[in-house]
């Protein structure tokens, strides 16, 4: 501790409120298994943003690049 305030070689550590220490109550993202985006995992539904049918999510294949069984529009990830 170079400095005396905790904070350990260049500026990381507990006392130096940067990285990956930020304190409780502070996290900056969303976390594992949280959020609807690329990547949720092969469970869940493609839904229509048009006529809000639903088909079963297929792992390996972007919901995006499927088509509705109806009105033929790219559905989105539920």
């Amino acid at each position: 501790m170079p400095r005396g305030d905790g904070t350990g070689p260049f500026g990381q550590g507990p006392g130096s409120r940067g990285g990956m220490g930020k304190g409780r109550g502070m996290t900056g993202g969303l976390g594992r298994n949280r959020g609807n985006k690329a990547g949720a995992g092969p469970s869940g539904n493609c839904v229509c943003p048009d006529c809000g049918a639903k088909v079963p999510h297929e792992a390996g294949t972007p919901c995006s690049s499927v088509r509705c069984p109806k009105c033929n529009n790219f559905m989105v990830r539920e």
